[in-house]
């Protein structure tokens, strides 16, 4: 009887999780090597002094890709963890007394966006309308191709979806069309923020963002974003996956442009074929030779990188006013706070922020009576980042976090912890400590994104944020699936 082939999966984020869980579902026998204590990636959690934080994602959006994935194996979401829909969606603030609530309700969005501009609500319908279609057709088919060759789109199908879907022009001209407001403007664009790029330099394929944001919802799973991850842990291990924490690779063993499989820092992994979930440049530089890597130093010193962040994890003595559970402080100048990331990288001036507090939502993340405060900072990737930055940092945003709540927050601060670009690069391996991977620009976008495939080591592949799809959760789980599949095409159980 004919051996089993064998995968090793290297990280056990997202991508790995996915990857591993269709592989072993298709026969192969998987095994994941982590170098952290714990499954998650940047999904990670820890709890100090009653309070539990998610390190990492802190949205659930594309409830739908969720779905799908667990139904892949005969699951269901709410097999692992419990959603519920928020509503406020979330909070923008744009001024100490001008903030909007975005509403759960379409017809009360509508009514919202008519008071801001007259006539919008119409225009906004007919935004969605078009939205949809790049939603259903870019989630339906495109971010589905591995992209190992352009010829994949050559499909006059594709092709002409993809002149329908603006591939071409820019979101921020795109989304001029229908509003003028500048309000509204920073509202739609909000979204485009998770892609890592400014929505000048994001292809307008991307406003189906905004149909998954306002059409799908906004969604907290109970117990925080790493039940996620808990659920994929167990459907992974149900389905015979053998996951190994603690095991960093040292080594990706390469023969005959063929690896054999892996050195961890506690002995040899034998392999069949081996799929890289962590990061891709990692891999590339501190896990093979250059002659087997797919690029150069200088391919990947001229990627533009997705911004990283400086986050606090902060445990609240008391309740906070007037936020919900996610609040945009769009409080100072978004084009400044932009070009200091992407044109002009250096620590912000007048920085914007995202506050979450999961608290009002889950009473099981702090303590009774007190709230989990999560902060984040978009910066530059690779900046230097001092306890002495950090803490200046956290100063000018908790003034005006103060400021717009109206009482202090510092004073009642039980517990702090800091993250920044250089936990970033230490915890993940991070290239340049980015926080979200490759920005999903124009020429980064489909088969100009880092091959899944290795082209010098037959055997080896990648996944996760970045190459193909792409950076967010959603696409770190398809990345997974998609290279499961490109495996089993080339490396079939006989």
């Amino acid at each position: 009887m004919e051996q089993q082939k064998k995968v090793v999966v290297i990280g056990a984020g997202f991508a790995g999780l996915s990857a591993a869980t269709r592989l072993a579902t298709q026969g192969y026998k998987v095994t994941i090597v982590e170098k952290n204590s714990q499954s998650g990636g940047r999904a990670r959690v820890f709890e100090e002094k009653g309070f539990k934080f998610d390190m990492g994602p802190s949205w659930y959006w594309m409830p739908d890709i969720f779905e799908s994935y667990f139904a892949e194996f005969g699951k269901k979401p709410s097999d692992y963890y419990d959603l519920k829909r928020l509503d406020p969606s979330y909070k923008v603030v744009f001024g100490q007394d001008e903030f909007v609530d975005l509403p759960a309700d379409m017809k009360e969005l509508e009514t919202l966006f008519e008071s801001i501009e007259k006539g919008s609500s119409l225009r906004l319908q007919d935004f969605l309308a078009q939205a949809k279609y790049k939603y259903e057709v870019g989630i339906g088919e495109f971010v589905w191709k591995p992209s190992l060759s352009i010829t994949e789109f050559f499909d006059i199908r594709l092709l002409s979806k993809a002149i329908s879907l603006d591939l071409f022009a820019s979101f921020g001209k795109h989304i001029r069309k229908f509003f003028r407001n500048d309000r509204l403007l920073q509202i739609m664009e909000f979204p485009i923020l998770f892609l890592g790029a400014t929505p000048q330099n994001t292809p307008a394929l991307y406003s189906l963002m905004n149909y998954a944001e306002i059409a799908l919802g906004t969604w907290y799973p109970m117990g925080g974003m790493h039940e996620v991850i808990k659920g994929m842990v167990s459907l992974a291990e149900e389905k015979g996956v053998e996951i190994l924490l603690d095991h960093p690779v040292e080594k990706i063993k390469v023969e005959n442009n063929r690896t054999t499989g892996v050195q961890t820092s506690k002995g040899f992994i034998a392999a069949d074929v081996v799929v890289g979930g962590a990061d891709y440049h990692h891999i590339e530089t501190k896990l093979l030779s250059d002659s087997e890597q797919n690029y150069s130093e200088d391919y990947w010193q001229k990627r533009t990188m997705a911004p990283s962040s400086l986050l606090f994890y902060l445990g609240v003595e008391g309740k906070i006013d007037k936020l919900v559970h996610h609040n945009l402080f769009f409080d100072e100048d978004f084009n400044l706070h932009a070009d200091e990331i992407y044109t002009n990288p250096k620590w912000p001036s007048k920085p914007l922020f995202y506050a979450s507090v999961p608290s009002k939502t889950d009473n099981s993340v702090a303590p009774e009576g007190d709230e989990n405060l999560f902060i984040l900072i978009p910066i530059a990737p690779d900046l230097e980042d001092g306890e002495e930055t950090r803490e200046k940092y956290y100063n000018i945003v908790m003034e005006r976090l103060e400021k717009y709540v109206g009482h202090s927050i510092r004073d009642k601060v039980v517990y702090k912890r800091s993250f920044a670009v250089s936990d970033f690069k230490e915890e993940y391996n991070s290239f340049r400590g980015n926080a979200y991977g490759l920005a999903n620009t124009l020429f980064q976008t489909a088969f100009l994104k880092p091959r899944l495939k290795n082209k010098k080591v037959r055997n080896l592949f990648y996944t996760g944020q970045l190459t193909v799809p792409g950076p967010g959760v959603p696409p770190s789980l398809i990345s997974g699936l998609v290279v499961a599949d490109v495996v089993k095409k080339e490396y079939p159980i006989d």
